[in-house]
């Protein structure tokens, strides 16, 4: 562990001189960039100097005791080196836990998008239900949280929503909730009782800056049309809503919900940005996911994640085996058990790769 404290240690030395580097201090990106990350090294490398500082005091401890010394000398000083590898044991616990990268997207607002999937117009109920779900969860947390862009069903609940949600450590709380969940419960139009499986799929994305993923003004086909409605009645009478079409990638992004045309583009591009910032984190997370996995789960939207199961009032999240019996609670927002659960096994996994 050493060799990786050191290797820590250095590359904030390197930063420091960077930071007094004239040219450096000229290009205000550049210096903003290494200001950020020799702050963000700071407290691991106080933490690193005081464990080398332990060990240091160990090493001399033990070659005075190597030499003849009297009784009382003798005790004080295998007394003083107990309090040291004491210490030792104390550090190294904190330095393993802070060694555990932060994910840079942590602190960041998010982007939610929840897609009705198998089960027909129960589907759509059911992202309904996980959009409440999350809305509330976000109003225990005192966040703020806005429709982008929705296509209600006929029955009630959503095809496909959209939704911004800002708040301190957004995406730290809600990342793991990408994936696919699932539903068991009887239908509203079921008159035989049977009980039907229906799912729908969650992504939650970082929100990102412009200046994280630029955009060629080229490479963006935009699209103005009339707003609609369940059913295909006009929400608007005139052509507000904004559909953006990455033409590299083919992703396309919708956005109908304000009245002004250049509000929805701005937010068009918003979920655009993020959706690009989300293809680019896979490409470069592909090929160190064949070896080990970075989270709890792959975060794939195609992975069962979650089923709320109604007729026995549970919810269990498959990848950390975990259940709990309250599930009209959780589908009110009380979702902090779920996160806590979900970030101790996710921390606990990271350990394992640093020990």
């Amino acid at each position: 562990m050493l060799d990786k404290l050191n290797e820590i240690e250095n590359k904030y030395n390197e930063l420091a001189d960077k930071l007094s580097d004239p040219e450096i201090i000229a290009d205000q990106s550049k210096y903003r960039e290494y200001a950020k990350a020799h702050a963000g090294l700071t407290e691991l490398v106080e933490k690193i100097r005081e464990y080398k500082k332990v060990l240091s005091d160990i090493k001399d401890a033990e070659e005075m005791l190597s030499e003849k010394q009297d009784a009382e000398m003798e005790e004080y000083l295998q007394k003083e080196l107990n309090s040291f590898h004491e210490e030792k044991i104390k550090t190294e616990k904190e330095l393993k836990f802070m060694l555990i990268s932060k994910d840079p997207n942590d602190d960041k607002n998010i982007i939610v998008e929840i897609r009705a999937g198998a089960g027909g117009d129960e589907a759509s109920l059911f992202a309904g239900d996980l959009f409440r779900m999350y809305g509330k969860y976000a109003e225990s947390k005192h966040w703020t949280f806005q429709i982008m862009s929705s296509s209600p069903s006929e029955m009630g609940g959503f095809k496909e929503i959209i939704f911004e949600i800002k708040g301190q450590g957004a995406y730290s709380k809600l990342k793991y909730e990408s994936g696919v969940h699932r539903v068991q419960r009887i239908p509203v139009t079921e008159s035989g009782g049977r009980i039907h499986t229906s799912t729908a799929t969650v992504a939650v994305l970082p929100e990102v800056e412009d200046v994280e993923v630029e955009i060629n003004p080229n490479d963006v086909r935009i699209d103005i049309f009339r707003s609609s409605g369940p059913g295909g009645q006009s929400v608007n009478t005139t052509d507000s809503a904004v559909r953006v079409t990455h033409l590299p990638t083919g992703i396309v992004v919708s956005c109908q919900e304000e009245r002004s045309q250049l509000q929805n583009r701005e937010r068009a591009m918003k979920v655009l940005r993020a959706r690009l910032y989300e293809k680019i984190q896979e490409e470069q997370q592909a090929e160190v996911a064949m070896t080990r996995r970075l989270q709890i789960g792959t975060g794939d939207r195609s992975e069962r994640i979650r089923t709320y199961n109604f007729p026995q009032g549970r919810v269990t999240d498959h990848r950390i085996s975990l259940t709990l019996h309250r599930l009209e609670s959780i589908l009110e927002g009380d979702l902090q058990e779920v996160v806590d659960a979900l970030t101790a096994a996710d921390r606990a996994e990271k350990l394992k790769e640093v020990v």
